[in-house]
């Protein structure tokens, strides 16, 4: 087993342990953790200081991971598509069952499919999506690299994914899928 695919495997594994992990994406470093686990999800937003209205995103390294969450109509597929592996948020209708701590106040839900190899790869070996939300605590800058992780989040209890984040300067861009309009 490669250096790298062992990082993926020991990463995957805090994620199935009900951790909250750190990892490399397109533009900074998210913190991330199984979107399923009402604890885990409570304890990243406790971590960002995040209210719970604002709601989640989620990333996938497939359009296919997303599809249980999702209420896609054959427009908002295609426009999807076309931006998809990449740094392009989108805010699409939930299904009914997707649970409040990832929407927030909302009936849609952010997500992207992810085109940073590492982000890509731990969502592949989780066989699902991650939750996805930039390593900083709400009104604090972004975080770029693992390093700078250390001082904001000494004392908490997160698994660091080291790598590179991907080239794009700021926080991805986020698009209504139902109209298209672009919200950040």
């Amino acid at each position: 087993m490669s250096h790298a695919s062992f990082k993926i495997t020991n990463s995957v594994r805090h994620l199935k342990a009900g951790e909250v992990i750190a990892y490399p994406t397109e533009a900074v470093y998210g913190l991330g953790c199984d979107p399923l686990n009402e604890n885990a999800v409570m304890r990243l937003l406790e971590i960002k200081h995040r209210p719970i209205e604002k709601g989640l995103i989620l990333i996938a390294s497939s359009l296919e991971q997303l599809h249980p969450y999702l209420v896609l109509s054959p427009t908002i597929i295609e426009r999807v598509s076309a931006t998809w592996p990449g740094p392009v948020t989108w805010v699409i209708p939930a299904q009914p069952w997707v649970p409040q701590w990832l929407t927030g106040d909302h009936d849609s839900l952010a997500v992207r499919v992810t085109a940073h190899p590492i982000a890509a790869a731990l969502c592949e070996q989780f066989d699902g999506p991650l939750v996805s939300t930039s390593a900083n605590q709400t009104s604090r800058p972004a975080i770029r690299s693992a390093r700078k992780l250390l001082k904001p989040f000494a004392g908490e209890d997160i698994f660091i994914v080291h790598g590179e984040v991907g080239g794009l300067q700021r926080e991805t861009a986020i698009f209504d899928a139902v109209t298209g309009q672009q919200l950040r």
